[in-house]
């Protein structure tokens, strides 16, 4: 077995196919840039002959990336292979990939042919597409429901035409992980020239298997996966390069890896999160919210004692700084004294079991605990204590209007003020209060969240900034999602300016 996996990523090709997710030429340059400095093998860059943007955007990824292969996508129709191949021309390494649907469900209704046809015009494709470029990736689309033995007539017949890279989809997500495994297997074992090419999965989440099938295709002989960060894609996505990433660097039994930086994951999720318009769940395996939050009293104390006791891998080895433990009302002692020992507050045991029950009767009735509340238990309020207070806010915003905020701190006593304008009336209050601070602060995450429901909404802002190569988190919550805002930056940045 062969040490090597290769990740392909369509990120930029699949994943962008989800409604709302458009990105443009810019911003896909951006991602491509990202996924070169992540150490993804291929990119699909688009599918050329679709849109002028498509095309388009596959010309510039090409000028923008160095060492990883650029593939572009077309069906097995002539015109399409002659546009991808134009498309591709700046490309270092290229790569085209085409095909045709091998189900017996696609041959009859889609194309209204028939078996030997099929072969002949998936031959016929990649021969073609030889002429243009020497690799040549050729998809069985909808080949979880293609029957094997054909499916396996198919494969050979595309490997003797050339083909590089032999591409398995489970295109509607509908294989079981046991029955992709042994797809993959029926191939290797029995289609002549095998050695010859790569075999590649490409597994859809619509019944939320395509990792396991993915990692079945692997077990079995697959060395490619094609992926997307986050599992983006059509319908309910497709197999997350994090998952499979990481999965291999935690089972180093299996003896496969990937070129994956496993610390630019966290980063890489994020930034696409942000540009596609596509939060992460917060239960979402690797890069999620809740990835490593701990909020059971059992768990946290198993954390804070020995992190492998609940977490297989460490948060840094995926770009994160640390695990989270998180104040609920299942939090434990050692949670609540680890919080408060990071508030540096020192309590004795017997303190420590006072305020503990008041912190249980105060979780029951609220949901999260947050640094004001855990400071109030032991008799200081945090607003009391902060050098950093913010004493006044105005904010002027409207339909033609410049948003402008005025904002007045309170800083160790002392007032200052100051306005500024911004993009909208949190980023004008925010920009106001950064000239008085005069810091390097930088947002990494910004999250609001209605507290209540209803136009009175009580709005809980969770901000997360850096300073100086260290992580810092600001709360607050108010009627006014502006002042929250403010307010929670305040938070943060009390955490680093000392009295």
């Amino acid at each position: 077995m062969a040490d090597r996996l290769f990740i392909f990523d369509t990120t930029l090709r699949d994943g962008e196919q989800v409604p709302g997710c458009q990105l443009n030429t810019v911003e896909k340059i951006q991602v491509a840039k990202a996924l070169e400095a992540l150490g993804v093998d291929v990119i699909e860059a688009g599918f050329p002959v679709s849109s002028p943007g498509d095309f388009n955007s596959v010309v510039e990824i090409s000028k923008a990336v160095t060492w990883p292969t650029i593939c572009a996508l077309t069906r097995a129709v002539e015109k399409d292979i002659e546009v991808a191949s134009e498309a591709l021309q700046y490309a270092k390494h290229k790569r085209i990939h085409t095909g045709i649907g091998t189900s017996d469900s696609h041959i009859k209704y889609k194309f209204n042919s028939n078996r030997e046809e099929i072969i002949e015009r998936a031959v016929a494709a990649v021969k073609y597409a030889k002429r243009f470029v020497e690799d040549v990736e050729f998809y069985a689309e909808d080949a979880g429901r293609t029957d094997n033995e054909y499916l396996a007539r198919v494969v050979e017949a595309v490997i003797k035409a050339g083909a590089t890279v032999v591409n398995i989809p489970d295109t509607t997500g509908y294989c079981l992980p046991s029955d992709y495994g042994a797809k993959i297997r029926y191939l290797m074992e029995n289609v002549k020239g095998i050695q010859n090419a790569v075999i590649s999965t490409h597994c859809h989440n619509d019944l939320g298997m395509a990792t396991a099938n993915t990692m079945a295709g692997v077990l079995n002989g697959a060395r490619q996966v094609e992926v997307t960060v986050n599992g983006i894609g059509e319908r309910a996505g497709n197999t997350a390069l994090e998952e499979v990433a990481m999965i291999l660097r935690s089972h180093k039994e299996i003896g496969i890896d990937t070129n994956i930086n496993s610390q630019k994951i966290y980063s890489t999720s994020r930034m696409i999160s942000s540009l596609m318009n596509m939060p992460v769940q917060p239960n979402k395996a690797i890069v999620g919210r809740n990835a490593f939050a701990h909020s059971s009293g059992i768990h946290q104390d198993g954390v804070l004692k020995n992190r492998e006791s609940y977490e297989i891998i460490d948060p840094k080895d995926v770009g994160i700084d640390d695990n989270a433990i998180v104040l609920t009302a299942r939090s434990g002692r050692a949670a609540l004294k680890h919080r408060l020992h990071i508030l540096g507050v020192e309590l004795s045991q017997e303190a420590l079991d006072i305020v503990y029950q008041k912190f249980l009767a105060l979780a029951d009735r609220k949901k999260d605990i947050n640094d004001d509340d855990v400071l109030m238990l032991v008799g200081k309020d945090l607003t009391k204590m902060q050098r950093i207070k913010l004493d006044y806010l105005q904010v002027v915003s409207g339909v033609g209007v410049k948003p402008v905020a005025c904002v007045a701190l309170d800083i160790a006593g002392e007032r200052f003020e100051a306005s500024a304008s911004g993009n909208g009336p949190v980023d004008a209050a925010i920009s106001a209060v950064k000239n008085i601070i005069r810091r390097k602060v930088t947002i990494q995450e910004f999250l609001i969240q209605a507290i209540n429901k209803g136009s009175d909404d009580m709005g809980k802002v969770h901000m997360q900034v850096e300073h100086d190569g260290t992580t810092y988190y600001g709360f607050s919550a108010n009627t006014d999602i502006i002042a929250a805002s403010v307010e929670a930056y305040i938070d943060a940045i009390n955490k680093f300016v000392k009295a």
